[in-house]
């Protein structure tokens, strides 16, 4: 398998790793109305919600986050050159903070299938968009490879952040209309 073959891989897989964590949390706002809805509607929705997550946190999350992790060693393996350059080490800082809101999402997986009370939906409505932060920024990071254009980044993520925050205020007073 060539080089460009296992950077493709490794593209995909990571798409399908940010489509299982935008999902997850998506079902986790999901899970945490259901807990105020009647016991009726608990008792039809808890166990349906619990097994969407489970089958998408253990069939693709969990899967495409270490193939994305294999396949990145691998690229470093094969071009150590990489690990020379400015904007790798900041990538592979945003990747290490991406691994641990994988992980926090695992904590909050793990209590919900347990129906216990985690947060409220609009603070998992604010934590589904950390994954958006983390995209937007490794994305640009990997295009854009240089020290200036990664400070106009990182000023950007700032404004694209206050935007994401925002309209999730916006959208929430919506709601409650």
């Amino acid at each position: 398998m060539s080089f460009l073959h296992v950077k493709a891989l490794h593209i995909i897989f990571v798409v399908t790793w940010f489509a299982g964590l935008f999902y997850i949390v998506r079902l986790f706002v999901y899970q945490r109305e259901a807990q105020d809805k009647s016991s009726d509607e608990q008792r039809i929705l808890n166990p349906q919600f619990a097994l969407m997550a489970k089958r998408l946190w253990y069939g693709i999350t969990w899967p495409s986050a270490v193939i994305t992790l294999v396949l990145g060693a691998l690229i470093l393996y094969t071009a150590p050159g990489y690990l020379q350059q400015g904007w790798m080490h900041v990538k592979l800082s945003l990747v290490l903070g991406l691994y641990i809101y994988h992980g926090i999402c695992h904590s909050v997986f793990l209590k919900l299938q347990r129906q216990l009370p985690v947060w409220t939906s609009t603070k998992f409505r604010i934590w589904n968009e950390v994954a958006t932060i983390f995209l937007v920024a490794i994305v640009f990071l990997v295009v854009l490879k240089n020290t200036l254009d990664m400070a106009k980044g990182l000023f950007g993520l700032v404004v694209f952040t206050l935007v994401l925050m925002l309209g999730i205020q916006l959208y929430k007073k919506v709601r409650k209309q």
